[in-house]
C-alpha cells in the first residue's frame, strides 16, 4: 500500500494519463516554472531577513518610532487618553 491507500499501480497510472494530457514539454516547462517561482520566493525572503537585520534599532529609539509587524515604522500617537475623575 502507497500513501493513504493508493498502491504504485495506481500512481502509475495516474501518472501516464497525467503525461498523455499535457506532453512532457508542458510538464516540463510547468515545474521550471514552479521551481523557478519558489526560488524567487526564497530569495525575497531572503533580502527581507537580511534588511530587517541590518535595521539600526537605535535609530528608532532616539527618534521615538516603533517597528510594527509588516516591518514598516509607526510613530507614537500624540494625543492621551482622557483621565478618569474618581
Amino acid at each position: 500500500m502507497g500513501a493513504g491507500g493508493i498502491s504504485i499501480w495506481q500512481l502509475l497510472i495516474i501518472l501516464l494519463i497525467v503525461v498523455l494530457l499535457f506532453g512532457t514539454k508542458r510538464l516540463k516547462g510547468i515545474g521550471s516554472d514552479l521551481g523557478n517561482a519558489i526560488k524567487g520566493f526564497r530569495s525575497a525572503m531572503s533580502e527581507t531577513e537580511k534588511a530587517e537585520q541590518d535595521a539600526d534599532p537605535k535609530s528608532l529609539e532616539q527618534t521615538g518610532e516603533k517597528r510594527v509587524a509588516d516591518g514598516d515604522v509607526a510613530k507614537p500617537s500624540q494625543t492621551k487618553a482622557p483621565e478618569k475623575s474618581a
